[in-house]
């Protein structure tokens, strides 16, 4: 692929993964000095890893939960903690990551992260709430 066609395939993965809601939100809050990672997020990180056969998506997001924790970006844990429901993962598989995590990223950071999964999936059930 080239970059504008990985661009392309990264911007779907994108949004699968993330929504439409977020994508928009961060396309339209793009800067002179933000335009260019966001350009090359969406290329590498969604466009070439993201997209490989490697691993179904489903795993991708297991995956980034625990890494997001174990480098304390809660930020980024909260963003695809929402995600990972399109994905196809349960709570309860949360639930499992975030407990191996206590073990090898240690307790300090699991606590954190299910304080945060606990508020996340709260916003969920009241964001579903809403809708019906």
């Amino acid at each position: 692929m080239n970059d504008e066609q990985r661009y392309e395939a990264g911007m779907g993965v994108r949004r699968a993964v993330l929504g439409d809601a977020h994508v928009d939100r961060s396309i339209a809050n793009r800067t002179e000095v933000t335009e260019e990672f966001q350009n090359f997020i969406t290329r590498y990180a969604w466009g070439e890893i993201w997209t490989r056969d490697g691993l179904p998506r489903h795993t991708r997001s297991l995956l980034t939960i625990a890494m997001m924790v174990a480098l304390n970006r809660s930020e980024e844990l909260a963003l695809h903690l929402r995600a990972a429901r399109n994905n196809g993962v349960t709570r309860d598989q949360v639930k499992e990551v975030l407990l191996q995590t206590a073990i090898y990223c240690g307790v300090p950071a699991a606590n954190s992260a299910f304080h945060l999964a606990d508020k996340v999936f709260r916003e969920q059930d009241e964001e579903g709430s809403a809708k019906a």
